[in-house]
């Protein structure tokens, strides 16, 4: 079943990094150093990064997850992949977090989030997720009776460009205020 999940998401990314995609989040920054007002393009993941979270996630040659919960799940496989980020808990990550870009369409490998629970999404045009669920780590359906009760997911893209000073993945500590940078 996996490898076949594998299978279906290497042709969606196939089919679009084909097609030119328009940016779906604003970048707008303040002024540069000259005092002119500036653009900085956000570098999120590409649909292949996705595609690299949702492989660590889905490594069955990895150890299994020490912690039981979605959100030391979800670090622990960003991590995996090689994009850090300061740990947060879900309802955090739900609020939005620094490393993180909120966005309105999923692509493979962004998280999704409600409050109370995290995971990583693996297909979104079958709206399947990543995440630890009751009987471990596992793919469900977000648009499933159970998730819909718990009300609107929202969905981020991981920022290359964001140099994550201070993160630490041993110290797991949050990163708290403007001042925390």
């Amino acid at each position: 079943m996996i490898a076949t999940l594998l299978c279906g998401l290497a042709l969606g990314v196939c089919s679009a990094q084909q097609a030119p995609r328009l940016a779906e989040t604003s970048n707008n920054t303040g002024p540069s150093a000259s005092g002119n007002p500036s653009r900085k393009a956000n570098r999120t993941l590409t649909p292949d990064d996705g595609m690299g979270v949702i492989s660590a996630a889905l490594d069955s040659k990895v150890p299994r997850y020490s912690e039981h919960d979605c959100s030391h799940l979800v670090h622990a496989i960003y991590e995996r992949a090689g994009f850090p980020y300061a740990y947060a808990d879900s309802d955090d990550l739900y609020a939005g977090v620094e490393g993180f870009q909120r966005v309105t369409r999923p692509q493979p490998g962004d998280l999704i989030v409600w409050h109370g629970h995290a995971g990583i999404v693996v297909r979104p045009s079958r709206h399947v997720f990543f995440s630890f669920k009751s009987a471990g780590p596992g793919i469900d359906d977000y648009h499933a009776p159970y998730w819909i009760g718990r009300g609107q997911p929202r969905f981020y893209r991981y920022v290359k460009n964001d140099p994550c000073p201070g993160c630490n993945p041993a110290s797991a500590r949050l990163r708290q205020g403007p001042d925390a940078r």
